[in-house]
């Protein structure tokens, strides 16, 4: 099976993956979804929530079900993801991938410094606790530096800038 026409951004949670896509879907012709709002809504839960109630093993299983469609389903689109979403096996299939590279610090900074904070926080029950979530951030990185076909540095740059780098090297 050829490869689709989407473009796939991973990294980690608050990164700004929502962000670019939608800046990315300005920029294009293609339309962009985001893997944790097709889980909300397949699931009638927020990720927070199927967390709490049913863990990680059962959300990823969700996951996977949402790779298999985007892979048989989906084409020009852009795909914002879950920080945990790389690890599905087929994610090479489903399109081009970009991994958004930022510092952890950088990161809390552009979510905290987001005019909403707060909710952003609230979402991410992953950043509760600091500690954890930099060893979960140091663990993961590497990995999305294999995963991915481009890496595209965030840090303190500006969204034009940013959309530029990831089409002039798509």
């Amino acid at each position: 099976m050829s490869k689709k026409n989407n473009i796939i951004l991973i990294g980690f949670m608050g990164v700004g993956k929502g962000t670019v896509a939608r800046a990315l879907v300005k920029a294009t012709d293609f339309f962009a979804i985001d893997t944790d709002d097709l889980i909300e809504s397949v699931d009638n839960r927020k990720v927070k929530k199927i967390f709490k109630q049913e863990g990680e093993p059962y959300f990823r299983s969700l996951e996977k079900k949402c790779a298999l469609w985007l892979e048989k389903s989906v084409d020009n689109t852009i795909i914002s993801t879950g920080g945990g979403f790389f690890k599905q096996e087929n994610i090479h299939k489903i399109g081009k991938i970009v991994y958004l590279e930022s510092s952890f610090e950088g990161i809390l900074k552009r979510i905290h410094s987001s005019p909403n904070a707060k909710a952003k926080l609230k979402k991410r029950p992953l950043l509760s606790d600091l500690d954890e979530a930099k060893k979960l951030y140091n663990q993961r990185v590497e990995d999305y530096k294999k995963v991915s076909d481009i890496t595209v540095n965030v840090e303190n740059r500006d969204i034009e800038d940013i959309i530029k780098d990831i089409l002039g090297k798509i």
